[in-house]
């Protein structure tokens, strides 16, 4: 018998609608690489993964050779790119008996691909990542040209395009994010071959989907929006997007509180009037971010809760006395929807000061998932 009090829940037909946005965004011509990345963000990279194949997406990002071994394992042939490369001979190993695509942005790395190409009798397919002002990964766009040189004196690697990342189109009124198109563009002129041009370069992530229409080249790279969360809390997305993923717990004490009583460690809240409050069973411990200690809101029949006092590891405390009767086992809602009433992963982003990657991830990486379509 399942006691857990507090459950998540995996909406694949809220993921599918989202990858729908998507493809209105971009249209059919623009590949999508769904990033499922980190346990797809926290909802579970298996069945996230055989979703998104299901609704025919053209290729999976994942970080690192053990999420995409796990895909394989599963049957999920649809093509997957490492985002984060290859490290080791073994991982080359591995990287070229699958048919993965890894990220390329050293030559060692190439060339433990390229033993490996001779080795199996195999070609394998790259992607070779520039560094046009995100200062983390890539080669320096003055050094591509000798680094696709040594890339051409080597067996076996086939280049399917140019890869990089925008750090700042979160941020739409930032003319950061334009010189880093120009950049990007500016590799593609210079060093695409012009007999067979890269088929597959990818430069826009979520923020760039939504926000620069000029970044979309060959492939998309959409992570956060796929599971209905924004770039950055207050971020404007110019479509719809629905959460995946819902946060339940429920009631389980109900007490009145006289005026001038306090609540949770530290007595950081002090009830100026009589109140009624319910004590409620997810913590930090649970994902939820200390930081919304009297500042986030909880749903108690379709009403807004605030929180009050600060959250403990796995107990929270709000104020029902605007929500109407509630009664232990009542469902409180920390992320989804409740009647008419929804919070979204920006919100509890919002008032945690932080992204609605962390929430997510925070959230569905410490609980069993139940996946409703």
């Amino acid at each position: 018998m399942n006691m857990e009090k507090n459950k998540v829940l995996i909406d694949l037909g809220a993921l599918s609608r989202n990858l729908e946005q998507v493809r209105r965004l971009v249209g059919r011509r623009t590949r999508i690489m769904g990033v499922v990345k980190s346990d797809a963000y926290g909802h579970g990279l298996v069945p996230v993964s055989k979703s998104l194949e299901a609704q025919g997406i053209d290729r999976l990002g994942v970080a690192w050779l053990s999420e995409a071994l796990r895909l394989r394992q599963e049957g999920i042939g649809v093509p997957i790119t490492l985002l984060g490369g290859i490290g080791t001979p073994e991982e080359a190993a591995q990287a070229v008996r699958l048919g993965l695509t890894p990220v390329l942005y050293d030559l060692s790395a190439a060339q433990m691909l390229a033993s490996e190409c001779a080795e199996q009798g195999r070609k394998v397919e790259v992607q070779i990542k520039v560094d046009t002002g995100m200062g983390r990964l890539g080669v320096s766009p003055t050094n591509l040209g000798s680094f696709l040189h040594d890339l051409g004196r080597l067996e076996g690697l086939v280049v399917k395009g140019i890869t990089s990342h925008l750090s700042c189109a979160d941020r739409p009124e930032d003319p950061y994010t334009a010189g880093q198109i120009r950049c990007f563009e500016d590799v593609m002129g210079s060093h695409a071959p012009r007999q067979a041009p890269f088929a597959e370069n990818s430069l826009a992530n979520s923020a760039g989907v939504m926000g620069f229409p000029e970044a979309h080249m060959e492939v998309v790279r959409p992570g956060i929006m796929l599971y209905g969360g924004l770039p950055a809390p207050g971020f404007r997305a110019p479509v719809p997007l629905e959460p995946v993923m819902h946060f339940r717990g429920v009631v389980l004490q109900v007490r009145d509180l006289p005026a001038g009583a306090c609540v949770s460690y530290g007595r950081t809240y002090r009830a100026a009037g009589p109140r009624k409050i319910a004590v409620l069973s997810a913590g930090y411990g649970d994902g939820l971010p200390r930081r919304m200690s009297n500042r986030g809101y909880v749903l108690i029949n379709g009403r807004r809760a605030p929180i009050i006092g600060t959250i403990c590891m796995n107990l929270t405390v709000c104020d029902i006395t605007e929500a109407g009767p509630a009664m232990p086992g009542d469902e409180a809602v920390f992320l989804g929807r409740s009647g008419n009433e929804i919070i979204t992963p920006d919100q509890l982003a919002r008032w945690a000061e932080t992204i609605s990657y962390e929430i997510l991830c925070s959230i569905g990486l410490r609980h069993h998932r139940t996946y409703v379509s």
